[in-house]
């Protein structure tokens, strides 16, 4: 498939996430693209800053990018969309039983039913019976927005031991190919690793690629919440990785977490690695479209009606997940909830709005991008409903601009030390009055 360079470069579920454009095949030692700029952050035109390296979008780039669309849906035939399935297995099986349940003599709540309605379905329940539908139906239970809490976290628990057990006997089983079994003893070890004692794991999904959501601090007792919403290529297996830890997910959040509590250490704060969609793998028409993005705006609004507490919440949105974030506000089918004050976009190909105030929603938008980050080199439009609109980053869109000082390539946002991890940190705690602009 020829590649369309709107979104993260593929890391295909390795241990690393190269910061490569993904036209080239790899980046420098620093994380620079290789080509198209220099480590400096100048680009071959000479200038400095979040445009650097970006030649001026003339109309023959235009036409140069849809020549390149139409390169791609003639090659794939939107097989990438439309041979999508989902996989049949473990979670539809749980499904299947959870409709088919009954506690107390009462039928349970849908699995799609309104996070209000099921907090209410919960609340009617004793302990004991709460326990007793985790321990029956974890994968519903621990994945069902307005659960309580606490009892999503043990769901999960017991989840994630029998995939560990499932993957374990997978490792040896001679049916599968080698490559089957070292991604079954992967993943293993992954599950293993959300296993570990301190961990709250509030959503745990091991079908297919996987989804998950970890939770930093205590989320029911917290004044302000912030949510890492990350990009393509998110699924269990890059949830967290040990190189480069602070592209990943779990990174993000735990780097974002600790400077949010030495920002304001008065302000009782939780953050949440939010990977419950299913995101685009690698670049192609999934990357270029919204559908992907609709889906898991849905989810990500369910999931933050369904927040305990009075808190504030604050969205930090990596590159794809930018998108996700802009029709999540976009209110074409969903609307945030008011409690959502921020929405800070980081490397963003676009929120799917020509302006920041097309976007329905009070909460103020902020977007950074770093110098030397290829996502520059986009074509800001949308066409055919491929690409993502506008650049939140130009002063026509109207967000704040954030400087992004230390931050290198299109997946250091998030290192500590960085101007950009202070900035998301002060917005995260209210503390504007400590914020970098442009």
């Amino acid at each position: 498939m020829t590649p369309i360079p709107f979104l993260d470069a593929p890391s295909h579920a390795t241990d690393t996430h190269p910061d490569a454009h993904p036209n080239e095949a790899a980046d420098t030692a620093d994380g620079t693209p290789a080509t198209g700029g220099t480590t400096d952050g100048t680009g071959p035109d000479g200038r400095v800053g979040p445009g650097a390296g970006t030649a001026p979008r003339a109309p023959h780039r235009v036409l140069s990018a849809l020549a390149v669309v139409l390169v791609l849906l003639v090659t794939s035939g939107w097989t990438a969309v439309r041979d999508r399935h989902p996989e049949p297995g473990t979670r539809t099986a749980a499904l299947l039983a959870w409709r088919d349940g009954r506690i107390g003599g009462r039928p349970l709540p849908a699995p799609d039913a309104a996070p209000r309605l099921v907090a209410r379905f919960f609340r009617g329940l004793t302990g004991t019976q709460q326990d007793r539908l985790a321990a029956r139906h974890p994968l519903v239970v621990g994945n069902l927005d307005g659960v309580p809490v606490a009892l999503r976290y043990r769901a999960n628990r017991i989840a994630l031991a029998r995939a560990r057990a499932a993957e374990h006997r997978r490792t040896t089983d001679e049916r599968l190919t080698e490559e089957g079994r070292h991604e079954a003893t992967r993943r293993m070890h992954r599950f293993a690793s959300l296993m570990r004692a301190g961990r709250r794991i509030l959503a745990f999904d091991p079908t297919g690629r996987g989804r998950a959501v970890e939770v930093l601090g205590d989320l029911e007792r917290a004044q302000r919440v912030s949510v890492v919403v990350p990009g393509a290529d998110t699924e269990l297996l890059t949830f967290e990785r040990t190189h480069r830890r602070y592209s990943a997910p779990v990174g993000m959040a735990r780097a974002l977490h600790h400077r949010e509590r030495a920002t304001a250490p008065r302000v009782r704060t939780a953050t949440v690695a939010w990977a419950d969609y299913t995101a685009p793998r690698g670049v192609g028409v999934d990357a270029a479209s919204g559908e992907l993005a609709a889906a898991g705006a849905r989810r990500l609004v369910s999931f933050l009606e369904s927040l305990p507490g009075r808190s504030t919440v604050a969205l930090f949105c990596h590159s794809y997940g930018s998108v996700v974030c802009g029709m999540a506000a976009g209110g074409r089918e969903e609307r945030l909830p008011g409690r959502v004050t921020d929405i800070t976009v980081a490397g963003s190909p676009g929120m799917r709005a020509d302006r920041a105030d097309e976007l329905e929603t009070g909460a103020r938008i902020w977007a950074m991008r770093s110098e030397g980050d290829w996502i520059a080199d986009v074509p800001y439009l949308e066409l055919g409903g491929l690409g993502h609109g506008a650049d939140p980053l130009s002063p026509a869109f109207g967000a704040h601009r954030l400087a992004a000082d230390g931050a290198t390539g299109h997946t250091g946002y998030f290192e500590p030390g960085t101007g950009s991890l202070a900035n998301m940190a002060a917005v995260g705690t209210g503390a504007y009055h400590r914020v970098d602009e442009l």
